[in-house]
């Protein structure tokens, strides 16, 4: 050390140059950096100490890194969370998703959503049905047999798929967490700590929600969009098991129904109505039951309906106290052609008579709705009255004399009638030959007929599912409606659908498209204006209906309640 101060000191009695005192400046200059950069060093550690105060309390950021670490494991779950996954014929997206009050979410479109209580956590399970695949539908289509299996199948990949999802949120919250503490903190340990705690908290929810698991939440489903009206899709409450394998059992049911569901959309014969073609409701014997309107509403929205046609029996008792009930009838949607029934009173009649949007026919009365013209005759009898003996079909064949009487006036002055309407069939068949089609009720139950002059007799089950009175029978009643095609030049009848709802305590939806004769394919179309010819048979009839070529769509199995 003494060397080095004395090297570092000039000797007072030597003489320096200046190019000396330079050489010794610069030097000096050199060994000072070292020192100087430690001082700077010193300085940058000891600033943040002046400023110790105001640091953010570790209070604060803790909660800072759980907002990032919650923020961060959403994002992921939202960005990278989903996964598809093949179940049975369906192909199916699941996902994890935040949630306060947890529970399961299965979205089938178009159906709408079943929602389950399946559990109480910070995450919900959602799945959705993206579409049916058509090679493996076609296959269980071809292979009915499959079916039995078809349980077994989708408990297997669902299984699969909750593994996969299970694995792929814990991937996605600590990816999401880590990179956006990252971004926020700027320092690898704090990132890497809310990626922990993200996996932390994901395990957290998997064990309250399997702690809180409720395999009774199936038996109170809660459903929206289209199945408020298709319970079938977890059958009867009742019969279920309150144990986990129910969901198992119940979502093969699911797969199932809605794999019928599409086969039967595709089946239907290749008759496309156009934009102008004339599509008329046929519904009969509603017979006070206040479900009917709701579902005659919902077909005019559906089926783009032009004109509504009420063949009678809207009533029960035909009294005044019930006239209330016929307010929604000029609310449908739809012009609204109504003919007295049996139940019917003519204080029925005059309610409705002048009705906006309501067309109230009797004594072969002829209106013209949307294009189509439309002669009807009221029951001549009112059943309800005991105190005046029924006179049964030959005041139904009077009547229908003056309903063809009406006819045959306007075919005569240039006019024809394109649809006859009378409540009982006895009646309206009085008017074969003099329309090509001609509508009725009463009998509730469906029948189709060619008539031997050419008209075609369709008669209308009951679109109330025998009204207030279905409770008495030992099997409830279907709700019944039919969509009627008519082209808009010849008022010809192209096609008809035929709408079959459950009744009473029941869950089923059929839709059965039909088609004339001369409207099948290779067929040549009749004359405009002549009769069509009988339709040859085609096979055993289904049910009381003939004169048509069908293909009915297969629908849910029917399940009493």
């Amino acid at each position: 050390m003494a060397r080095a101060a004395r090297s570092r000191t000039p000797h007072p009695d030597t003489p320096q140059s200046p190019l000396h005192r330079l050489l010794h400046t610069g030097l000096d200059g050199v060994r000072a950096l070292p020192a100087a950069v430690r001082r700077g060093y010193r300085s940058r550690r000891t600033a943040p100490t002046a400023g110790l105060a105001e640091s953010p309390h570790p209070l604060a950021r803790s909660l800072g890194l759980i907002a990032v670490t919650v923020v961060g494991a959403w994002l992921g779950l939202l960005l990278i969370g989903s996964i598809r996954v093949p179940v049975g014929p369906m192909d199916t997206s699941m996902a994890l998703r935040p949630s306060l009050a947890g529970g399961t979410r299965i979205d089938v479109a178009p159906l709408g959503d079943l929602e389950l209580s399946s559990h109480h956590a910070p995450v919900r399970l959602n799945v959705d049905v993206d579409r049916l695949d058509p090679v493996r539908s076609q296959a269980l289509v071809d292979h009915p047999e499959r079916f039995a299996g078809l349980q077994a199948e989708v408990t297997h990949d669902v299984t699969r798929g909750a593994l996969g999802l299970a694995l792929h949120s814990c991937v996605a919250v600590v990816s999401g967490a880590t990179a956006l503490g990252l971004a926020v903190y700027r320092r690898p340990r704090r990132a890497l700590a809310a990626g922990g705690l993200a996996l932390t908290l994901l395990a957290a929810s998997a064990g309250t929600a399997y702690a809180t698991w409720n395999p009774q939440s199936v038996l109170e489903p809660k459903f929206s969009g289209l199945l408020t009206s298709a319970p079938s899709v977890v059958g009867n409450a009742r019969n279920i098991v309150s144990e986990f394998h129910v969901y198992q059992k119940e979502l093969a049911r699911l797969v199932t129904n809605v794999t019928k569901l599409y086969d039967a959309t595709s089946t239907l014969p290749a008759y496309q109505p156009d934009p102008t073609t004339i599509r008329v409701l046929h519904v009969s014997d509603i017979h006070l039951n206040p479900g009917a309107w709701r579902i005659i509403a919902s077909l005019v929205k559906q089926y783009r309906i032009n004109v509504i046609v009420d063949s009678g029996d809207t009533m029960d008792h035909g009294s005044a106290a019930e006239n209330h009930f016929l307010d929604p009838a000029s609310a449908l949607g739809a012009p609204y052609v109504w003919v007295r029934g049996n139940h019917d009173s003519r204080g029925t009649q005059k309610y409705l008579t002048g009705r906006r949007h309501v067309t109230v026919l009797d004594h072969g009365k002829v209106t013209q709705v949307a294009g189509v013209r439309i002669a009807g005759v009221g029951d001549p009898q009112f059943t309800p009255d005991r105190s005046v003996v029924a006179a049964g079909d030959p005041a139904e064949r009077t009547a229908g004399g003056r309903l063809a009487d009406a006819l045959r006036t306007q075919r005569l002055a240039g006019t024809p009638v394109d649809i006859a309407l009378a409540h009982n069939p006895a009646a309206v068949t009085e008017a074969d030959g003099l329309a090509p089609l001609a509508l009725a009720g009463h009998v509730h139950h469906r029948e189709n007929t060619l008539l031997p002059q050419g008209t075609r007799l369709m008669v209308e089950g009951s679109t109330g599912g025998g009204g207030l009175r279905a409770v008495q029978n030992k099997k409830p009643e279907p709700v019944l409606a039919s969509v009627l095609y008519l082209d808009r030049t010849t008022k010809r009848l192209q096609a008809w659908d035929e709408i079959t709802l459950g009744g009473l305590g029941l869950s089923r939806a059929e839709v059965s498209r039909h088609l004339p004769r001369e409207n099948q394919p290779g067929a040549t179309p009749s004359p405009s204006g002549s009769p069509p010819s009988a339709d040859p048979p085609s096979g055993p009839p289904s049910g009381p209906s003939s004169g048509s070529s069908s293909r009915p769509a297969r629908s849910p199995s029917e399940h009493a309640r």
